[in-house]
């Protein structure tokens, strides 16, 4: 029974960071207020349950998603609102040269801001962890290398915020582009 709640435990994490980022997105994109989106997320008005399509029956029903951690969703979304000029400045000082923040697709900002919060914020939450997390929830957007880039940036600041807990440093791989700095 214990391995069954550690499990729908960490299925509602997931869940709340999954939430969150769409959160974030609509904030963005509605300039909604803060408190009525978490709101509609916790109410379940926004995102309770998902339209499940059988191609092969061609058939669709509705499907209840996972009940999010509450508490995990509202800390990670006002704390991303909360502290969001500095994450987009240590995203932006991560980025190739001449890409900021604000030129990345909105939902891939809402990834990297969540990952970059919880690295700096989180110290409950192993590093690798965190980055693991976040290039699946890129993944469930995107198909294409969006997932690398969330991979490549929150493991370069984890490194940095964290090289304790993230070990020695990688070293470039022979004939990248990190190998010439």
């Amino acid at each position: 029974m214990a391995k069954k709640n550690t499990h729908e435990t960490a299925l509602r994490r997931c869940a709340a960071r999954l939430a969150a980022v769409q959160a974030l997105y609509q904030i963005d994109m509605s300039q909604g207020r803060l408190e009525d989106v978490i709101r509609d997320f916790l109410s379940g008005a926004i995102g309770g349950e998902v339209i499940e399509e059988d191609l092969d029956l061609e058939t669709e029903k509705v499907v209840p998603l996972i009940e999010l951690n509450a508490e995990l969703f509202s800390v990670l979304v006002r704390g991303v609102a909360g502290m969001r000029e500095r994450l987009d400045e240590v995203i932006d000082a991560s980025l190739a040269q001449g890409w900021d923040a604000e030129r990345l697709q909105p939902v891939l900002r809402s990834v990297l801001r969540c990952g970059l919060y919880e690295l700096m914020e989180r110290e409950d939450v192993p590093p690798r962890a965190a980055v693991a997390e976040y290039v699946d929830i890129a993944r469930s957007f995107y198909d294409g290398p969006e997932a690398g880039l969330v991979n490549a940036v929150l493991d370069r600041l984890a490194r940095q915020l964290r090289s304790d807990e993230m070990g020695a440093p990688r070293r470039p791989r022979q004939g990248s582009d990190d190998a010439a700095q």
